[in-house]
C-alpha cells in the first residue's frame, strides 16, 4: 500500500516515521523546502502537557499521549541516529505574578484544583511558593513573583534536531523523502463518486500515486487543499524569538528547568544560552504579517523582570517563523477531507504542532491501519 505525505515539518517527518514501522507499506514524503523549515523551525519545543489547562476530553489525551511517546521516542531515535536530540528532562516552571495572571485566591485555588486532578489521572504538578522558588531558582526575580507552579514530567526539545532524526531514522526504516517538489495539481474520481478519492497529483517531479495522501503542509494545506475543491482555511500567526547568552548558567546549573510566564518562555539551549520567546503576531490584511520589532523586545523585558541577569546577555540570533492557525475550527484538523476517502488531514496546529505530533501521528497511523496497534503502542 502506497500512502504520500505532504509536509516535512514535525507533523509530517513523525507520521512518517511512525508508518515506517508498519509492515507492507510503501512510504513517500514531499516538500517544496528541506524539512523542519517553516513553523517547526521556528518553535521553541515546550511540551506543556500536565501544566496545561486541558483536563478532559480529546485536548487532554492528545497531550498525554504526546507527553508519553516522547519518553521513549527520543531514546529510541537517538540510538537508530546516532544524532543527539536536545531534550530538556528538567521540567517546566510556571510564574505566576501579579495580575492579571493566575494568581490571588481565586488562581491558585483553580491551581490546587489542578494539582489534584493530575494525581487522579497519575501526574505530579508542584505549587511553590517564593521561598521554595528562590531555593529552587534564585536567578528569579521573587519579589515580582506570588508563586510558581512546577511539572517535573513535562519537557522541552529542540524541534529542528529531532525533525532531522526523524527524517533520518524513517530513511533507515525505507521511506523515500523529495524534497524541492511542489504540487501542482490534483486528479481525482468523477465528481459524482461518493465519497470521491484522489488518484494523483501531479508534481514538479512528475505524477504521483498512492492510495492514502496526507496532507501535512502547515500553511501550505490550504492551497493543497483549493486543489481537490475543499478549501481548509489556515491562516498565518508569526513567531518570533532570540538566543541569547549569559555569562554563566542562570541560578543552579543542575537544575535548569524551561521557565515561562505571562506567555513568555525562557529555554536553557546548553552552556549559557538560553531562547526567549514567542511572540504571537496576527496578519494584517493581505495576510502579511512583518516581524513585529517592539513586540520582540517586549517578550525580551518579561523575560529580564522574571530574570534580571538576562539584561546583560548577549543577543546571539533572532529568527521568526509563521504558524499554523485554523480559521473558525479548533487547532489541529486531524481526520479524512470532507468528501474524500483516502485523503487524511493532519494539520492547523498552531503553537502545539511540536508537542501533539506524536499523538497525531498515532491518530493518521490508526485511520490507515485501524486493526493495527492504536494510541498506546
Amino acid at each position: 500500500m502506497n500512502v504520500v505525505i505532504i509536509g516535512c515539518g514535525v507533523v509530517g517527518a513523525l507520521i512518517a516515521y511512525e508508518l515506517s514501522q508498519v509492515k507492507g507499506l510503501k512510504i513517500t514524503v514531499c516538500d517544496q523546502q528541506p524539512p523542519a523549515q517553516a513553523s517547526t523551525g521556528a518553535a521553541l519545543g515546550v511540551l506543556m502537557g500536565a501544566i496545561s489547562q486541558k483536563i478532559k476530553g480529546k485536548a487532554w489525551q492528545m497531550r498525554q499521549t504526546s507527553i508519553q511517546r516522547y519518553e521513549t521516542l527520543i531514546p529510541e531515535l537517538e540510538a537508530l541516529t546516532g544524532r543527539k536530540i536536545p531534550f530538556n528532562r528538567q521540567g517546566i516552571l510556571m510564574l505566576l505574578s501579579a495580575p492579571p495572571l493566575n494568581t490571588g485566591v481565586e488562581g491558585i485555588s483553580a491551581w490546587k484544583k489542578l494539582v489534584e486532578i493530575r494525581h487522579s489521572q497519575g501526574w505530579h504538578l508542584e505549587i511553590w511558593d517564593t521561598a521554595k522558588l528562590q531555593n529552587m531558582c534564585p536567578q528569579v526575580d521573587h519579589e515580582k513573583i506570588t508563586n510558581a507552579v512546577y511539572s517535573p514530567q513535562d519537557r522541552q526539545l529542540d524541534p529542528t534536531a529531532l525533525t532531522l532524526a526523524l527524517v533520518e531514522a524513517a530513511q533507515q526504516n525505507g521511506v523515500t523523502f523529495k524534497f524541492g517538489v511542489t504540487v501542482l495539481d490534483a486528479q481525482t474520481s468523477p465528481p459524482e463518486s461518493s465519497p470521491q478519492f484522489c488518484v494523483q497529483l501531479e508534481t514538479t517531479e512528475g505524477k504521483i500515486v498512492a492510495d492514502w495522501f496526507v496532507v501535512a503542509a502547515g500553511l501550505g494545506s490550504t492551497p493543497l487543499t483549493a486543489k481537490l475543491n475543499q478549501i481548509i482555511d489556515i491562516r498565518p500567526v508569526l513567531g518570533q524569538a532570540l538566543q541569547v547568552r549569559v555569562r554563566h548558567p542562570l541560578g543552579n546549573p543542575d537544575f535548569q528547568p524551561a521557565i515561562t510566564g505571562n506567555d513568555v518562555h525562557i529555554i536553557p539551549v546548553g552552556g549559557e544560552d538560553y531562547w526567549v520567546g514567542a511572540t504571537v503576531e496576527f496578519p494584517s490584511n493581505e495576510n502579511e504579517i512583518p516581524p513585529n520589532q517592539e513586540l520582540l523586545e517586549s517578550a525580551r523585558e518579561q523575560a529580564i523582570a522574571f530574570c534580571p541577569e538576562l539584561a546583560t546577555a548577549t543577543i546571539i540570533r533572532t529568527w521568526s517563523g509563521l504558524r499554523p492557525r485554523p480559521e473558525g475550527r479548533p487547532a489541529p484538523v486531524i481526520g479524512k477531507l470532507s468528501g474524500f476517502n483516502n485523503v487524511l488531514l493532519a494539520t492547523g496546529h498552531y503553537r502545539n504542532g511540536v508537542l501533539l505530533a506524536p499523538a497525531t501521528a498515532y491518530a493518521i497511523r490508526e485511520m490507515i491501519i485501524p486493526q493495527g496497534v492504536g494510541a498506546g503502542g
